[in-house]
């Protein structure tokens, strides 16, 4: 069978200039300011351009009833004014939240924004904030559009990992997806788990996949679930427990169902 590997794509010189300068200037900005105030202004700023096409600046009219809704949808533009899942959670580590939220939002709105889907842009774009919101972020990784996390600060993954569009990782117990794994359109990944008789009872137990694993298109894989080295999960396959290395699991619950051959 013919063996594709992901093209190195090009762009315009201005446009791709344009495009490194300013994910350049917010990682210098994201570096130098950690505290929560600042971060929510820089991303503000960044989202009245990406949105409304202007700087921010100039008071809102509240007394029109009519401008009400584009007085609702600047404000929502500044982090300070939004809340997120996360934050309801009561496990949440609130002060290092808080640090990330800004980050997190900006990720989300970036992702809905008419730029969005600009691959070349977004590959880059979300690997600088992944350094400053995930507990590790390695080398050649790419995240496409939607990829939700919950936490951020428990979320490591290494080298050489492709996360595709839609995906959910469930960071709240912890996941590490370990170097040259995939995880394909629309799966979930969870870390925690909630009792049968009382949801307010949560379990975090870390979940780990690969290195060079693959979870292919609408898997899920349960907390605490470890996909081995170079296994796969099938499409819609849900992992309530440990797949072996070197295997292909399916079915729900999923089952190996065959043994990788050994290319080396």
């Amino acid at each position: 069978m013919p063996h594709y590997t992901y093209r190195e794509l090009k762009l315009p010189p201005d446009a791709e200039e344009a495009y490194l300068r300013w994910i350049a200037h917010l990682d210098a900005e994201f570096t130098r300011h950690h505290k929560p105030e600042l971060r929510s202004e820089i991303v503000r700023d960044e989202l009245h351009q990406l949105y409304l096409g202007r700087p921010h600046g100039g008071k809102l009219n509240f007394t029109m009833v009519t401008e009400l809704p584009f007085n609702v949808l600047q404000l929502t533009l500044d982090p300070r004014n939004v809340t997120l899942e996360p934050e309801y959670y009561g496990d949440v580590d609130a002060e290092k939240y808080a640090a990330l939220k800004p980050l997190i939002w900006f990720w989300q709105m970036f992702d809905r924004s008419p730029v969005g889907l600009n691959h070349w842009l977004g590959f880059r774009f979300r690997a600088m904030l992944g350094r400053h919101i995930f507990k590790h972020l390695g080398k050649n990784v790419k995240i496409f559009h939607g990829v939700e996390f919950t936490f951020g600060y428990n979320l490591t993954i290494e080298d050489n990992c492709t996360i595709h569009k839609y995906v959910l990782l469930d960071d709240r117990g912890e996941i590490i997806v370990h170097k040259g794994s995939s995880i394909s359109d629309y799966a979930n990944v969870y870390s925690h788990t909630h009792d049968i008789h009382d949801a307010s009872d949560v379990t975090n137990r870390p979940t780990e996949i690969g290195p060079h694993a693959r979870i292919t298109y609408h898997a899920t894989v349960l907390a605490g679930t470890h996909i081995g080295e170079d296994a796969m999960l099938g499409a819609m396959g849900l992992a309530t427990k440990d797949v072996p290395p070197s295997t292909v699991s399916a079915g729900i619950p999923a089952r190996p169902i065959k043994q990788k051959e050994n290319r080396a």
